[in-house]
């Protein structure tokens, strides 16, 4: 997942090595362009159509119906699970995202499986 979704998207196009070559189990060679971080893209822009939100603004929609006496501690142990967290770099833009976010006295920390 990029970081900064533009910035990746125009070094992309800048690029020369814009395909990555992944071996499949079976032994196949498949090469993924632009796809590696366009898709988890809609983790965090999902389309308009579907009226739905990314996952940084339903993070933080949660917390704030929490308790103001634990937002704190919530904002700074936000426990990620599941198969998208295996995307490299979603701990990362998770913090980030939510940090645009949140009041900026507080200190995002995500914590995903190893």
């Amino acid at each position: 997942i990029a970081l900064d979704y533009e910035a990746e998207l125009k070094f992309y196009e800048e690029s020369n090595q814009k395909d990555k070559c992944y071996e499949l189990p079976d032994g196949q060679q498949i090469s993924i362009s632009s796809q590696r971080f366009r898709c988890p893209e809609a983790l965090f822009k999902p389309d308009s159509k579907l009226e739905v939100k990314g996952i940084h603004e339903l993070a933080f929609q949660s917390i704030m119906k929490c308790d103001v006496d634990v937002r704190k501690d919530i904002y700074s142990n936000v426990v990620m699970s599941g198969g998208s967290t295996m995307f490299p770099g979603i701990s990362e833009r998770l913090s980030k995202e939510v940090n645009h976010l949140a009041p900026s006295s507080m200190k995002i920390t995500t914590i995903e499986p190893s």
